[in-house]
């Protein structure tokens, strides 16, 4: 039995942060940072039958194109993902009223729909790119027992001794998208691996006012290379998705739409018709599976 300090439940029988029950959520789920973002990829369903809010999670789930879904506000970075892709899975492979594990394991599908820069100058703003493999520079994996296939811990060790040569400090870790997900978009859009940071100044590059320890990040992730592979872009969750969706079981794929680029210093002129162009496109794609 998993003891009452370990899942939190509410009054009515709901999981602490999302307040969301079993029958709330759908098999396929669409996770967006910004609450306000759940409304514009919702829009798009045939009906609403469920709506909820509860801090910055926001939940809908509806149809679209005769398909159950389910819509997530995440908030911003992998702090988040722990509490949101923990408590989506416990809703469908722990009884909350026994308190104990399912014998039988549901598999959910995570789209993440967000923003990011772009690490390649070939990459222009208002592009898409989905995300093959992640490196977290956040720590969170760390926290759980992941476990790497060779082609992802030759993938990891080249890159720690890529970011080694600046004396970079933190302890990377790396995983993989779903395979069957990944074809549904990587023939369409741009591929490679994305970088999720601690942070959107300091540890993405970023000089305002405080002093960078690592002043030429970006163009040292900029530079990595390890067979076919290249740091595309970086961002703020997509490690966390895919590496706790890998320990629990789930598949996961991350969609970026580019609205910086960190080689030319650019930003997108109008970046709200670029997430709502990846959402459409999403959308289509995930009907189509």
């Amino acid at each position: 039995m998993i003891g009452e300090s370990e899942l939190i439940l509410n009054a009515r029988g709901s999981v602490y942060h999302l307040d969301l029950r079993p029958d709330e959520i759908a098999d396929t789920i669409i996770t967006v940072g910004d609450p306000s973002r759940v409304e514009e990829v919702s829009k798009y369903f045939v009906n609403i039958e469920f709506r909820k809010q509860r801090r910055e999670f926001v939940t809908h789930t509806g149809y679209f194109a005769g398909r159950r879904l389910t819509v997530i506000s995440t908030g911003i970075g992998t702090d988040n993902i722990d509490i949101v892709l923990n408590e989506l899975d416990a809703l469908v492979n722990i009884d909350l009223e026994s308190r104990t594990r399912n014998k039988e394991t549901r598999r959910l599908k995570f789209i993440r729909i967000g923003t990011s820069g772009s690490l390649r100058a070939e990459i222009p703003v208002d592009s898409f790119v989905v995300s093959e493999f992640a490196i977290g520079i956040d720590n969170l994996l760390n926290f759980y027992e992941l476990h790497y296939s060779d082609q992802e811990r030759n993938l990891l060790h080249a890159f720690v001794n890529h970011v080694q040569k600046d004396r970079i400090s933190f302890i990377p870790y790396l995983a993989s998208s779903s395979a069957s997900l990944l074809s549904l978009f990587k023939d369409k859009i741009t591929s490679g691996i994305t970088v999720t940071c601690p942070g959107f100044y300091g540890p993405q590059g970023r000089l305002l006012r405080a002093p960078l320890a690592y002043p030429h990040l970006t163009s040292l992730l900029s530079s990595f290379r390890y067979e076919n592979f290249l740091l595309t872009n970086f961002e703020m969750e997509t490690a966390g998705i895919y590496g706790l969706s890998q320990v629990l079981g789930h598949d996961a794929i991350s969609l970026s739409a580019i609205v910086a680029n960190r080689i030319r210093n650019e930003f997108s002129q109008d970046h709200e018709a670029t997430i709502d162009r990846l959402i459409r496109f999403a959308l289509e794609k995930i009907v189509s599976d």
